[in-house]
């Protein structure tokens, strides 16, 4: 039977490869998840897309920055065609095409100490963190811990200056080693005698390589603060984001499974 174009595909035939390895309990769950992903770039874009083709529900997704040439190597809402338009509005366009029935929002916006209180993170099963700014991602993971026990984290460690996918990791944040952005989030909690509430699980990869290559002026094109340009790579910014994406497809498996509500 052909499907007519027009028509939306039943969600049991879009998710059926992914229900015939979840199962029944873990799909119905994963329909009903509420997920924030903040930062949808290099890391942020691949997770968004793997939970709604996984079969998650509800997502919202928070980025103030609006698409840029420098982005299209490794952005996954970033072409030729999308440059200028918001991040969050054409990832939304792009997720709604994979599964029109999800409840998509875009939210575009930073995460900082002017709005973090108009974002209700105890309203959602995961925070996703994808944030590059080392002030917000900070008060981030303080705030996302800080909500009911109901509400799990994931972060990404530095994706940038990265080359070997074998090295990508998992571990908790304290224990995370080689990475110079945890490290230095770690100073800045121990520096404000604070730190986050809960474990936090992150991809990371001790990996560091140093730029090889100046020869494009791309200093137009940062925004929001912005002030440094390193390089990065699309298998290794992608892992990173499918990586927090089945971080959270996996633990809804292991609740379902040991019927954990």
């Amino acid at each position: 039977m052909i499907q007519n174009i027009n028509e939306t595909p039943p969600a049991a035939e879009i998710f059926n490869r992914t229900e015939r390895l979840l199962g029944d309990e873990a799909m119905r769950r994963l329909s009903e998840l509420k997920v924030i992903v903040v930062g949808v770039g290099g890391v942020g874009s691949w997770t968004a897309e793997a939970l709604i083709r996984s079969g998650v529900g509800h997502l919202t997704i928070v980025d103030a920055d609006r698409v840029a040439v420098s982005n299209i190597n490794r952005q996954l809402m970033a072409t030729v065609a999308t440059v200028g338009k918001s991040k969050v509005e054409v990832l939304r366009e792009r997720l709604l095409q994979i599964n029109p029935r999800a409840d998509v929002t875009a939210l575009e916006s930073v995460y900082s100490p002017e709005t973090a209180d108009s974002f209700h993170l105890e309203e959602f099963d995961y925070v996703v963190d994808a944030i590059d700014s080392l002030s917000d991602k900070a008060l981030l993971l303080l705030n996302a811990t800080a909500v009911g026990k109901g509400t799990k984290v994931v972060s990404s460690m530095g994706a940038a200056l990265k080359m070997d996918p074998t090295r990508i990791s998992v571990d908790e944040f304290w224990k995370v080693k080689g990475c110079p952005l945890a490290a230095a989030l770690r100073r800045k909690f121990k520096k404000a005698d604070v730190r986050p509430r809960r474990k936090i699980k992150c991809v990371y990869s001790p990996e560091l390589l140093t730029n090889r290559g100046d020869t494009v002026d791309c200093s137009g094109a940062m925004t929001y603060g912005k002030v440094a340009i390193n390089g990065a790579l699309c298998h290794i910014t992608a892992i990173f984001g499918m990586t927090l994406a089945g971080l959270i497809i996996e633990d809804v498996c292991r609740a379902s499974s040991s019927g954990i509500n």
